[in-house]
């Protein structure tokens, strides 16, 4: 047997299979001229092809190292490393291995690349897909070629996706199925007989193509939204598909594939000299391509397979890969995204600008119907066309920079959208918005009556965006476009989630959310200024990404910003207080005790008048629902109802108003009524048995449900009452139990065990020694648990508490972080408030949630001593703020050596916990 050596390559340092022309000669001095066994035979060619591409495999990543934002290169040599392969096996199946049968007189096999492969465009571990291409019915000869070459890949551990077709059996298969069309639209010869190839795409064209464009364009731009639709819609989706969702590279290949259905063209640059993209439009779309190549080749290389989807983790991987370092401010990984977004966005552009020229020739015109229907007549140099906003004059358009703006304002005015070629007029000149048009009184005019008059704010604002309008009236806006928030609680870039924050805003101005909002709706049709709501509502988050506080930036960027809007020195302070303060009223609703007075009584100072407390409340509800879809719920609500109401009355009586021997004669009074049924000698038993925080702290309903469990107790007795609370969108798990150290911890431990994420919490002792704990808790999903579950859940923290299982123990399998959500990264901050309350001390602690963090946070008090009163746990995404009303063994504040000694106890169990939860 002949030793197996590889000649040197034509090039040195380049790998054999990236020089297809030196691949064969290669191959052949390596095999024995004759002699070996076929399979002997078939073993020394696959061992050579898997040495050759051993050896190209790393030089290709690495030669990717030194480029590792630009992808081009890279699906080149890979698709050019599998031709070599491809070609290889084929001369193998045919000249030393050929079947048994020989080829007859017509005997002819093309072996063609389709899909991906076909535009030589190859990720690491994308498919092989072959088209073996016969003029006729499939001979013994052919099928043998096809199935050695076929074992001799699937040895190489190659995906092949493969089919054997006719040049007949193509064109109707191609007729019926769209997506087989597609796949032949991109087939590319390599080896075999090259005029059956020819035949094959002089077929296509004329018998198919050439008649069928308006058909092949309809189905694959609805081929297209649906795919969108299943990615989510959105370009700005917080784990993106590379490949299949919106302004990925599927956008681009669909571009691609009416191009050349439609123009015949083989490369996207053959579209400059038709007309359909300028150079530098095109540019921007190779740009674009270069990008999203290089995510996904890296996205397979860390995979080490197939992998499309950007998921958190792979993030993180891909913008070091990328070269991507953290900066003032922000992670590597939100600079990656953002650049990412804004390649998304480019897809976009190009996507459009090319369907516009597909429109006047190949799509149909409007309908009659709505061709008659009496529209508003348009002001130059604006004029109708096919039912859109065109421009009639680009020099005269040009010329007067306010049409940049106006332009949206009549498509408002008469409820037509813009034409996309309007679109590309205005992107490519967006340098004629200056500073003085930026100054100048009629273009804020112009703006303001965008956000104002017609009603629909969002539609305009989206398009000025996506077209760089915006950014160009409002440098100061440009910075946030397309910026990513590494977190699970943001579902969109900081400029989406404004325009959400304002197409709510709109919508409730509408009566659209008047059921589901009825406080918000009402103070907005009670009257608001609604300048500056907009104004605030447009500027809020304008100073995210800097290393300073965002509300504090954005304040300092409003202040320069609002003037050149047109707006008052009066309400150009007051859109910077709410800037200012617009996360206030969310973190006092959700990680304060709005039972206790002193709360109420300090928000209220801070707010000042009633006409802020609206403004604030409107744009506290529009930032929460504006930041994804699932985070609003109706305990929010209940709790940004209550701080309103109860500030409202403050402001409105004054603050003297608020007093808890108030509250606690309102609190009998109100149990006394609810009780009624009660024996006398008993309601006055239950009604002496409570401390005043326990009257303040809790509504009627709870007094009733306590004082219910809490009749006839026995000593070494527990009671539990589960019932959901959808008011709130939690479970409310109400406990009595002989008092004793730890029992908040205890209680949190049980429902940590059941899987119950508590958001609110309160504990009391009563004068004859019970506890009366109550919690409000969710199921993973952060909604109230279905009422089949709740026999379980209660068998669990009846078995918890009655010591039967320890919770301590039990959490350490199911306290664990998931793979995909290891990479967020949040700093542990906890502070001490002791002027927060006239009772108790608020120890704030601000950290990286986990299942069983509330519980080990609990038990490190617990074993301080520190008796916990109530708690308040805000979640964001990933990131928590557990909020806890304290005192000591005494009754007492905290002092600064506890709070000292206490830091470094909660800081050992968080990190205890985290090393806990990152073990496999």
């Amino acid at each position: 047997m002949t030793k197996t050596t590889t000649p040197a390559p034509v090039t040195a340092g380049i790998p054999l299979l990236l020089q297809p022309e030196a691949v064969l000669p290669a191959l052949e001095a390596a095999l024995p001229p004759t002699g070996d066994d076929d399979r002997s035979l078939r073993a020394l060619a696959v061992q050579f092809l898997q040495e050759a591409r051993a050896a190209a495999t790393p030089w290709i990543e690495a030669d990717f190292a030194g480029h590792p934002r630009n992808g081009r290169d890279t699906i080149t040599h890979y698709a050019t490393m599998t031709d070599s392969i491809v070609r290889a096996v084929f001369h193998v199946a045919t000249t030393r291995l050929p079947p048994t049968e020989a080829p007859g007189k017509g005997d002819r096999l093309a072996v063609l690349a389709v899909g991906g492969y076909g535009r030589s465009e190859m990720a690491p571990y994308s498919d092989v897909d072959l088209l073996f291409l016969t003029p006729r019915k499939i001979t013994g000869w052919a099928e043998g070629v096809i199935q050695t070459m076929l074992y001799m890949l699937w040895d190489l551990k190659l995906k092949v996706g493969h089919s054997s077709r006719t040049v007949e059996d193509c064109l109707k298969l191609a007729k019926e199925d769209v997506t087989i069309r597609t796949a032949l639209l991109e087939q590319r010869y390599i080896v075999g007989n090259e005029p059956l190839s020819v035949q094959l795409n002089e077929k296509l064209r004329r018998d198919l193509f050439r008649t069928t464009g308006p058909e092949f364009i309809e189905a694959k731009l609805a081929e297209r939204a649906e795919r969108h639709k299943r990615q989510g819609g959105q370009r700005y989706v917080l784990e993106p598909n590379v490949k299949e969702g919106k302004g990925g590279l599927r956008d681009l290949q669909t571009l691609y594939w009416i191009a050349k259905y439609i123009h015949g063209v083989n490369k996207a640059a053959e579209l400059v000299p038709l007309g359909v993209f300028t150079r530098e439009e095109y540019d921007r779309f190779r740009s674009a391509e270069d990008y999203l190549w290089a995510v996904r080749c890296h996205l397979h290389l860390i995979a080490g397979r197939a992998a499309d989807q950007l998921t958190f983790d792979m993030q993180v991987e891909v913008a070091r890969r990328m070269g991507y370092a953290d900066s003032a401010g922000r992670r590597a990984v939100e600079v990656f995204m953002q650049d990412y977004f804004r390649h998304a966005t480019v897809v976009g552009e190009v996507t459009r600008i090319f369907l516009t020229a597909l429109e006047s020739r190949h799509v149909k015109r409007a309908p009659l119907v709505r061709m008659l229907r009496r529209r508003k007549p348009l002001k130059p140099p604006f004029v109708d066309d096919n039912g859109r906003i065109n421009i009639s004059d680009t020099k005269a358009f040009l010329a007067d920079p306010l049409n940049m703006l106006r332009i949206f304002e009549e498509a408002l005015r008469t409820g037509l959208l813009i034409h996309p070629e309007a679109m590309r007029i205005l992107s490519a000149h967006l340098d004629i918005i200056d500073d003085e048009m930026r100054n100048n009184r009629e273009a804020a005019r112009i703006f303001l009556g965008l956000l104002l008059k017609h009603g629909n704010p969002e539609r305009p604002l989206r398009r000025m965006n996506e077209l760089g309008i915006l950014s160009a009236f409002i440098p100061e806006f440009e910075p946030i476009v397309a910026m990513m928030q590494f977190n699970m609680y943001h579902s969109y870039t900081v400029d989406e989630h404004t325009l959400q924050v304002i197409s709510t805003a709109a919508q409730l101005e509408r009566g659209e959310l008047t059921e589901e909002l009825p406080l918000t709706s009402k103070i907005l049709s009670a009257g608001v200024n609604r300048r500056v709501l907009y104004v605030t509502l447009l500027l809020h988050d304008i100073g995210k990404g800097r290393p300073e506080d965002h509300s504090i930036l954005g304040a300092q960027i409003a202040r320069k910003v609002c003037p050149r809007l047109g707006l008052t020195a009066e309400e150009t302070e007051t859109v910077e207080w709410l800037i200012r303060h617009h996360l206030q009223m969310s973190d006092v609703a959700q990680k304060r005790d709005l039972s206790d007075p002193a709360t109420i009584r300090e928000f209220a100072k801070q707010m000042k008048t009633r006409k802020r407390l609206d403004l604030l409340t409107i744009l506290t509800v529009c930032d929460i629902r504006g930041v994804g879809p699932s985070v609003w719920n109706n305990w929010k609500a209940s709790l940004l109802r209550r701080l309103y109401t109860e500030t409202s009355r403050a402001l409105e009586h004054g603050l003297e108003a608020l007093n808890r021997e108030q509250r606690t004669d309102e609190a009998r009074r109100a149990l006394r009524e609810r009780l009624a049924d009660w024996e006398p000698r008993e309601l006055r038993s239950e009604l002496a048995r409570h401390y005043p925080p326990y009257w303040q702290g809790l509504s009627t309903e709870a007094h009733a449900i306590f004082a219910n469990l809490l009749r006839g107790l026995g000593p070494d007795e527990i009671r539990i009452d589960l019932h959901p609370d959808p008011d709130h969108d939690a479970t409310r798990a109400a406990f009595v139990l002989a008092d004793h150290p730890g029992i908040f911890s205890r209680l949190a431990g049980a429902l940590a065990l059941v899987g119950a994420n508590v958001v609110d919490a309160r504990t009391y002792t009563s004068k004859d020694g019970y506890a009366t704990a109550i919690f409000w808790i969710q199921d993973a999903e952060g909604h109230p648990f279905e009422e089949d579950r709740l026999p379980r859940l209660l068998r669990m923290i009846d078995r918890t508490l009655a010591g039967e299982v320890v919770a301590r123990d039990a959490l350490k399998d199911r306290d664990k972080v998931k793979k995909r959500e290891s990479q967020f990264r949040f700093p542990t901050h906890i502070t001490f408030d002791n002027d927060g309350s006239e009772l108790y001390t608020i120890i704030e602690v601000d950290t990286r949630d986990r299942p069983g963090l509330l519980y080990d946070l609990t038990r490190a008090l617990a074993a301080q001593n520190i008796y916990i009163a109530s708690a308040m746990i805000a979640t964001y995404g990933a990131q928590v703020v557990d909020s806890f009303y304290v005192k000591d063994m005494f009754g007492l504040k905290l002092g600064k050596t506890k709070e000292e000694t206490l830091e470094r106890k909660l800081r050992e169990a968080i990190s205890r916990g985290a090393e806990r939860a990152a073990q496999p």
